[in-house]
């Protein structure tokens, strides 16, 4: 009988073993399961492609530069299109209805980031979301767009870039290349915040250096020879602001005025190429370089509430040298010597 107990215990100790030994092995194999998991995870989130939307209002040299310098920005700190990240551009050609569409699908295709190229997408992209991470760029004044709080500190989900002007230095340049100018044409959009922004500083400014404003509003590109015609016979030069569809009119703008030796100061670089006489304006790559790395920053953990508007610091003066020519203007020696000189208008 003892024996027989002996036996039964040294089966219950070997059954016992066993089963502990299983406990052991499926306690093992369960770390190993959930350490694979974490590090799987981790590979996964290392391994998300960053979906970045951009949307741009219209096509002109401006804008496109801008978005030229976004990209390179980001190359530079090793986003790559195609790599880790995928960048969805889309182009609104100045329709308003196109712009809340694009805001919308990019809304719905749960980008990552956003970033707006002129007012007007910048503002369709803040309709669209207060949730996704915004940038804009090549906006006047985010403020009075509705876009932030303040240029400090936006308190929404956009910040970027202003490409504001120091509308004095255009004015001072204007005086020297047409000394005797009084009557100043301005076109400008009245569906762009930004455009009656500056129009409000125009007309505000104008006194001081003896100018009267002579403005006519389009609606679309399809109003501007209209609308020139109406003003051509009344001013001495005109300003042009950065005004998406004036700008993106200027090639005809110029076919209009050069005849009638009338000079255009530009608000940007591309202008002059495009026939205005000169420009003391902003770098728009530049520009775009600058809200790149804003881009970095925010990928790489910041909010933009937190992070203020930035303007450019630099102004580069611009001058056609064709126009000159066809104005019959000498270019003052003060301005010869910093002046980058364009040779040519395009498609002259």
């Amino acid at each position: 009988m003892v024996n027989k107990f002996k036996r039964l215990g040294k089966k219950a100790v070997a059954l016992a073993l066993t089963s502990a030994l299983a406990g052991t092995m499926l306690v093992g194999c369960g770390n190993g399961s959930t350490d694979t998991s974490e590090k799987a995870s981790n590979n996964n989130a290392q391994d998300k492609v960053i979906k970045i939307g951009i949307s741009q209002v219209i096509s002109h040299g401006a804008l496109d530069s801008t978005r030229e310098g976004f990209v390179a920005a980001l190359e530079e700190k090793g986003y790559r299109d195609g790599e880790k990240i995928k960048i969805d551009l889309q182009n609104a050609q100045g329709d308003s209805a196109t712009m809340q569409t694009i805001a919308q699908n990019f809304v719905a295709d749960k980008k990552d980031l956003l970033l707006g190229i002129g007012t007007p997408s910048a503002q369709a992209l803040y309709n669209a979301t207060k949730d996704t991470p915004i940038l804009i760029t090549a906006v006047t004044d985010p403020v009075g767009a509705g876009l932030t709080k303040s240029m400090e500190k936006p308190e929404t989900n956009v910040t970027g870039t202003s490409d504001a002007l120091d509308l004095k230095l255009q004015f001072e340049l204007l005086k020297k290349l047409a000394p005797n100018a009084k009557n100043i044409g301005v076109l400008y959009t009245t569906s762009e915040s930004n455009s009656e922004v500056q129009l409000k500083e125009i007309k505000a400014k104008a006194p001081e250096f003896g100018f009267k404003i002579v403005e006519a509003g389009v609606a679309t590109t399809n109003d501007v020879a209209q609308s020139l015609e109406h003003i051509i016979g009344k001013i001495d030069a005109m300003y042009i602001p950065t005004d998406n569809i004036i700008v993106n009119s200027m090639p005809l703008i110029y076919s209009k005025t050069i005849d009638k030796k009338i000079p255009i100061i530009g608000s940007e670089k591309g202008q002059v190429e495009n026939g205005a006489l000169a420009t003391e304006g902003i770098d728009y790559y530049k520009l775009g370089y600058q809200t790149g790395l804003m881009a970095v920053e925010i990928l790489e953990g910041k909010k933009p509430a937190d992070m203020p508007v930035q303007t450019a610091n630099e102004y580069i003066l611009n001058v056609n040298k064709e126009t000159l020519g066809k104005l019959s203007i000498e270019l003052p020696e003060e301005l010869k010597a910093k002046a980058e000189m364009i040779g040519s208008v395009k498609g002259d």
